[in-house]
Formats: C-alpha cells, structure tokens, sequence
C-alpha cells in the first residue's frame, strides 16, 4: 500500500490533468467561440426577445460590429504599453533585482507572485508580460518546476479586473464610453472611489496576496519531478544594440535619446498642467497616456521603444478579431430588448444583497466562452445593470462582481494563458494544472466578500 504523503500529490495531478483536458475537449479557438455566440445570441433574440425581427437584429450586429472599435482598440493600447513598459532595461533590471532576493523555489514563488499581483492591479497587460520574465528570470537562478513557477506568476493576474486597468472599471469610468453600460442606463458614471477602491473589492484582493502563497507552496513538485527551464530550446530573446561607427541622419536620429526626451517632457508637462489647472484625466485614456510616456521614457530612444511594440502588437490577434464580435453581439441584445428578458430571470432568483453575488457565478460561467473582460461586459452588462436598478441593489458592486468572476475564471482560460506561456516557453496545459487551485480559493474568496461586504 502507498502512504498517504505519495498518494496525495498523485491524486493532486490527476485531478488539475482532468480538468485541463475537459477544457481542451470542449472549448473551441476563442474567435471561433466568438462565432458560436453570436449565433446562439441571435438564435436567443429572435425566440424570446420582445423587438425581434431580422432587420433589428442584422442592423444592430452591424453597428454595434463598428460601436466598439473604439474601446477595442484602447484596451488593445492597455496591452501593448504594459508589455513595452516591461521590457524596458530599467524595469527589467529591477527585476532581476527583485528576483535575486528570492533564495528558496518557495520564496521565489511567493514573490513572483506579489509582485505580478501588483503589477496587475496596476496595469494587466504588465501583469502578464511581467509573470513570464520573472519566472523565466527565477528559472534562470535556481532549480525550479518551471510551469509551477510560471503558474505563481500567472495566479498574480489573478487580481486584474479589480485593479485600476480594469477593463470593466475602466469603462464604467468613461464618459461617454461605448462600454459604459451603466452611464446608459442610469446616466450615472462610476468612479474608482465606487468599485476599485471599496471594501467589498480591496478584502478580498487582499486575501488572495495572504492565502495564495501557501497554496503555491504546497502544489510545488518534488525537486526529483521538477521538469526545468530548457535555455536551448526557449533562448531570451535578442536586444537590439545601437549600431557602431558614423550614422546617417536618419540612423543616428533613431538611436538618439532626443526624440525620447522630446515626448517625455510633453507628457511630464500635460501630467502636471492636468493637475494645476484640475483637467479631467482618468478612465483608460489616462492608463494609456501614462503607461505610454514612461515606456518611451525608459526604453531610451525611439527604435527601442517601437521595437518593443512590434514584439507587444503579436499578442494582440485574437482580440482584434473577437471585440467586434462581441460589439455585434451588444448591439443585437441592445437592438432586440433580449437584455430585458435575461435581468428577469436574475430579478427572480435574487434580491437586493444576493444579485452581486448571482452576477458573480454568472460571470464565472460566461468567462469560460467569453475570456475578454470588455467583450464579456458587452454581454453580460445589459442585462445585470438593469436587474440592479429594478431590485434596488448596488450597482457598483454588481459590476465588480462581473469583473471579479472574469479575473477567477481567467486562471482556467487557455485564451490568457496563451500569451504568458508563448514569452516563457512552456506548455499550457501543465501552467493550467497549477492555476486550478488559484480558480478554487478565488471563486471562494471573492464569492465570499460579495455576500459579506457588498
């Protein structure tokens, strides 16, 4: 008979090996789950939507295919100034830095951990590039599981949509926002001080930073089942290096700190005009703005900045093709009432201290099909805003439960997953195996403050 001590890790594998393989059975290319759902919204529309007729809904597909353009291709600018701003030499010499503190696989853990959390709750798109640099960088130091402490930083962005990036948030921040389901509906525009930065969001972040680095610890592998960092097959990749010898006007103005200089102080000197004269400056914009200004700043001159970019603008396929689907899908549900009759059902089964936390498990569910947090709100946000407003319940903590089950649910979403594992080089499934832990405790904890603090 095996003692308990080997028969617990093995039935730890199997269970994570299990769920990791109903997923890839199951869940289709997200552009392709993209397609399915506009067809099964459509469907929906035209049997139980109150306005539905083919012109209604072929002409909203069509302009809300277009209405989203906008907010797509800002949290695309999200994405791809976070990973610029990580690859900057400052920022990755912090790393590093930060890195070097770590002496045991479990410390290690713990910090990649934390700091990815903070750098999501900054920013998401450097939460992800930022968890596979520091596991490739603790790799690199010691002998480590390498998808185990891939799975430690990817478990930080675990914390995204309740930070200050947030998608979601973001939008409800915006006047005026495409996305900004709550200024339709209401004509009211949520500030940070109403989601982000309220108990029922900060607890719970907060617990997961305290629970999930004992969790890490105890799914680490046996140093003897430890499969490493292989440096031949996944080399870093090269740094650009200015060219010797006399340059041409052109080169040498490509390599000159000038132009970088140039946009740093307009930037420094909008950031501080913005606070004298008190302009408006929140909402993704200034996400944008901000991540933007450092990223030239710190990358030095110009070329090493844009070529940070080209190498960020990789990722960003998939969710250049899916927003305008879920645009299309918005503007059906808007264009046919199917919102009205889907907050009825919530109205039913909840009351005004419940409907946070139904939206949550709603959310978690929809995450799976739908894993980008603004094509998920364009779905989901029509139909839980207004069962809000008619039960009386919060709606700021109605949206932060849609956000809070998107970021849970993310951590058993291969459409996430994806980019991380591509800059860390390492196979998703195992990543995946380690971060079912991360859904479990966050679907508990988060859950747990919406029907305790909302």
């Amino acid at each position: 008979m095996k003692p308990a001590a080997a028969t617990a890790p093995a039935r730890k594998t199997r269970f994570t090996e299990a769920t990791i393989s109903l997923f890839e059975r199951t869940i289709p290319d997200p552009f392709v789950l993209a397609i399915l759902i506009t067809a099964i919204v459509a469907v929906l529309s035209a049997l139980f939507a109150p306005h539905a007729s083919l012109g209604r809904l072929v002409g909203g597909w069509y302009k809300g295919f277009f209405d989203i353009l906008t907010f797509a291709f800002q949290i695309t600018l999200v994405l791809v100034t976070g990973h610029a701003f990580a690859h900057a030499p400052p920022v990755q010499r912090i790393f590093k830095a930060l890195v070097s503190i770590a002496r045991t696989p479990v410390q290690a853990a713990t910090l990649t951990f934390v700091l990815v959390a903070v750098a999501s709750f900054c920013n998401w798109g450097l939460g992800l590039v930022v968890s596979a640099l520091l596991a490739r960088e603790v790799a690199k130091r010691m002998r480590v599981d390498f998808a185990w402490i891939v799975a430690a930083g990817f478990s930080g962005w675990v914390v995204w949509a309740s930070g200050i990036s947030s998608s979601i948030a973001l939008a409800q921040a915006t006047p005026g926002s495409a996305m900004n389901v709550v200024q339709k509906l209401t004509g009211q525009v949520l500030p940070f001080s109403a989601t982000v930065f309220t108990r029922f969001n900060l607890v719970p972040t907060v617990a997961m930073l305290i629970v999930m680095p004992f969790v890490l610890a105890w799914l680490k592998p046996r140093d003897e089942d430890a499969v490493v960092l292989d440096r031949e097959k996944n080399p870093d990749a090269p740094l650009r290096e200015k060219p010797q010898g006399k340059l041409s006007f052109a080169r040498w103005i490509e390599y000159s700190w000038l132009g970088s200089a140039f946009i740093g102080a307009a930037g420094i000197a909008f950031l501080v005009l913005a606070q004298v004269q008190h302009t408006a400056f929140s909402g993704v914009n200034a996400v944008i703005f901000v991540m933007f200004i450092a990223g030239v700043i710190l990358h030095g001159y110009p070329l090493a900045y844009a070529d940070a970019v080209k190498n960020a603008a990789k990722q960003t396929g998939s969710m250049m093709l899916q927003y305008p689907l879920y645009g299309g899908i918005m503007g059906m549900m808007d264009a046919t009432g199917l919102p009205d009759v889907i907050s009825h059902f919530f109205i039913a089964i909840s009351n005004a201290h419940t409907l946070p936390f139904w939206s949550y498990i709603c959310s978690l569910i929809v995450t799976f099909f739908i894993p980008s947090g603004g094509g998920h709100w364009a779905v989901q946000g029509p139909f839980v805003v207004p069962a809000a407003v008619a039960l009386h319940a919060s709606v700021p903590a109605t949206t932060m439960a849609v956000a809070m089950g998107e970021q849970v649910s993310n951590m058993m979403q291969p459409f996430w997953a994806a980019p991380v594992v591509a800059m860390a080089g390492v196979g998703v499934q195992r990543v995946l195996g380690f971060t079912v832990m991360t859904f479990l405790v966050g679907t508990v904890i988060y859950g747990a403050a919406l029907l305790l603090l909302a």
